[in-house]
């Protein structure tokens, strides 16, 4: 069930008439947690405030107290609707002044608003800080606004606020739209969280249909698996699932939603990825907001509060590395006749529950990314003393699920152009090991993989007896950037070298900036300058990259990957502080706001700009070639993953090269040139 939008609204008129009680009434009847004293004054500090500075206003608007903004999580403390201008105020109360983190957040709502609501698309939004306390010398009242009319925060405090709103009012302007208050506040809200984001919120009971865009392809294809394990629990079937998309199109996050969902419900259920950077920022992420949750329900209801090693425990119970599950079912087996079954006397029965998971469904993202035989026999024998593995890792984590004696479901999240490393089994692998050991499993995909020739009909043929065909379990709209579901299409084209498809493409992304230059100072001041509130930004640059070290880029250092998505500017190991970068192996599957692209000579171009061309450093003298072609597609599918990191817009550095005294032979002007001229000639705007 969707969460209540607000818990109080009415006309400005009769609220500054209603009795303070009664309003403090219907907050606390809406309110979904115990009410204490704290809570209770600041809403009546909060109410007195509002009515002496609304006064004026009467028939002009409408107030909203406790406006959800499930993206973040939060609610806002009021939200007032003059004249079609939407006010967005944040209180501090009692002895509270204002701080950077408060402006930081109340920022972060009106930029939800403009970006996600409906309502106000087209509406002017003022954010103001409340500070009750805060001196006059320290206000900051004069407005400055950006291209799409959400104002730079306002600080304002209770004896000034009337004030503060006359001078919005009498300055700013809009049109009337075809919403009233109410239809204002009710209407359409379709987030795209980023992964983090979407997790904190499932997290804490919101529902995909909270945080995503309504009636899209994550509802449908969340929807579709549900029913699938539903199914499979009524039937006792066990069954794989495969889900594909277009990068950054949700397969993470209905991955997510259905291990957190299932953990919610009291069923088990785990999501498992390789992608170690992914695991350890969604487990810190999870970690803290669990943590802080605690503290605010121990400041209402009293009691202990759960630590930070007990949060990370929960947590780990459904998002875990594939290999920790992995090892968790090897111990107490050994391989005997080309099979892996228990040690005689290790367990008490074969459905020991040491054995057998414990969980019925398991969901693997990038499950074309799982390791052959020869890859996982390779590193059982070396890591683990095990020789002669007879697994490839799809075949093996799908025996783990088949030790179940009722029924399980196997979900494989499947991306494309994201192979950034050796070893990968690919589909072809989950197919064949499906009609090798496990012909009896059902088998759900979408008519778009069937027949996107990503699989051959050979292998098609091998479990055509066990298909089921869901068209919903293929997502084919990116919802990485809100800003335009065309960024992967041009990025695709870009590195295609289509010049002229995607000169086209990027026209149509008049809502997503993207711009290139030589500087990297240049491209560090053009990100501070367009991220607002908490939003996001990095740079990011392939891990063969080494001569970006002349430009103070040095992809070899590798920094904390938690430190650098979790903290603030204020911190010096965070993204923002543009000191640290991350390559395509610490990003893959995480996403930033805005993003910074370092381009080096790794991957240059031929004079003709027809054929990209592949190197390495193999030592501080020279470049070398780098031949095999599956390593050639791993480079050019780094710099698709370092490409579509960005939500909302992305700068490209082409350093100059050197043509000094004596030159340095690793940096040639004329591979950096030829990059330039290429992305030049498709459009993208010098800065």
């Amino acid at each position: 069930m969707a969460i209540e939008r607000f818990y109080y609204s009415d006309k400005i008129e009769a609220f500054c008439t209603k009795e303070p009680a009664t309003i403090l009434g219907e907050l606390a009847g809406k309110a979904a947690h115990n009410i204490n004293r704290k809570t209770t004054n600041s809403w009546n500090e909060e109410i007195e405030v509002v009515k002496n500075a609304v006064a004026g206003y009467a028939g002009r608007g409408s107030v909203f107290f406790e406006y959800n903004i499930p993206r973040m999580g939060k609610r806002v403390d009021v939200i007032l609707t003059i004249d079609n201008v939407v006010l967005v105020l944040e209180f501090k109360t009692f002895e509270q002044k204002s701080s950077y983190e408060a402006i930081i957040q109340v920022w972060d709502y009106a930029l939800d608003l403009k970006n996600f609501h409906e309502g106000s698309l087209n509406r002017p939004i003022i954010p103001i800080l409340v500070a009750s306390n805060e001196k006059n010398k320290n206000l900051q009242l004069t407005l400055e606004s950006y291209e799409d009319n959400v104002y730079r925060p306002l600080v304002c405090n209770d004896t000034k606020l009337n004030e503060c709103i006359n001078n919005i009012i009498n300055t700013v302007h809009c049109a009337n739209d075809n919403f009233n208050d109410i239809q204002w506040a009710n209407s359409g809200y379709e987030p795209t969280p980023t992964i983090i984001e979407a997790a904190v919120a499932l997290y804490e009971h919101h529902t995909v249909a909270d945080i995503t865009k309504h009636g899209g392809d994550i509802d449908k294809a969340s929807e579709q698996l549900q029913k699938i394990i539903n199914k499979c629990r009524k039937k006792n079937r066990k069954a794989v699932c495969f889900i594909t998309g277009v990068p950054g199109a949700g397969k993470t996050l209905i991955g997510l939603n259905t291990a957190i969902d299932q953990y919610n419900s009291g069923e088990k259920a785990v999501y498992l990825t390789g992608n170690f950077p992914l695991v350890e920022v969604l487990q810190e992420a999870l970690s803290r907001d669990y943590v802080r949750r605690e503290k605010k329900r121990v400041e209402i209801e009293g009691g202990k509060a759960c630590s930070k090693k007990e949060a990370r425990s929960k947590v780990k119970a459904f998002i875990q590395m594939i290999h920790h599950y992995r090892d968790l079912y090897i111990e107490g087996t050994e391989v005997k006749n080309g099979e892996i079954i228990p040690i005689e006397g290790y367990f008490r029965s074969h459905t020991d529950k040491a054995y057998v998971p414990t969980e019925h469904v398991a969901i693997f993202d990038e499950a074309q990314r799982a390791w052959t035989k020869d890859e996982l026999q390779r590193f059982m024998k070396e890591k683990k003393g095990i020789s002669d593995f007879p697994y490839s890792e799809p075949e093996y984590l799908i025996s783990c699920m088949d030790r179940r004696k009722d029924w399980g479901v196997v979900v494989c999240l499947v991306g494309n152009g994201q192979s950034i490393n050796k070893g990968e089994a690919g589909l072809k692998e989950w197919i064949e090991s499906i009609h090798r050991r496990y012909s009896s499993w059902d088998v759900y995909m979408s008519e778009h993989l069937i027949s996107s020739g990503e699989i051959s009909d050979d292998d098609m043929n091998l479990i055509r007896p066990s298909l089921i065909s869901c068209n919903d379990l293929h997502l084919r709209m990116s919802m990485r950037s809100f800003r335009s579901e065309k960024v992967s299409i041009f990025v695709n084209q870009l590195l295609n070298l289509e010049k002229e498809n995607a000169k086209a493409t990027l026209k149509e992304l008049s809502n997503y900036p993207i711009v290139m230059t030589r500087s990297l100072e240049t491209a560090k001041k053009w990100l501070k300058e367009h991220a607002r509130g908490s939003e996001r930004y990095g740079i990011l640059a392939s891990s063969k990259g080494e001569r970006l070290k002349a430009i103070n880029i040095n992809v070899r250092y590798q920094p904390d990957f938690v430190h650098w998505f979790l903290e603030d500017e204020t911190d010096i190991r965070s993204s923002n502080a543009l000191e640290d970068t991350l390559t395509e192996f610490k990003v893959q599957g995480l996403e930033i706001d805005w993003a910074c692209v370092a381009w080096d000579a790794d991957l240059r171009l031929n004079k003709q700009h027809t054929k990209w061309q592949h190197y390495q450093l193999r030592s501080g003298t020279k470049w070398q070639n780098i031949n095999k072609e599956i390593n050639q597609e791993y480079q050019i599918n780094a710099y698709r993953v370092l490409l579509t990191r960005a939500r909302q817009g992305m700068v490209i550095v082409v350093p100059k090269g050197d043509n000094g005294v004596p030159p340095d032979e690793t940096r040639r002007p004329e591979w950096y040139d030829s990059i330039y001229e290429y992305l030049k000639d498709i459009g993208i705007q010098e800065i």
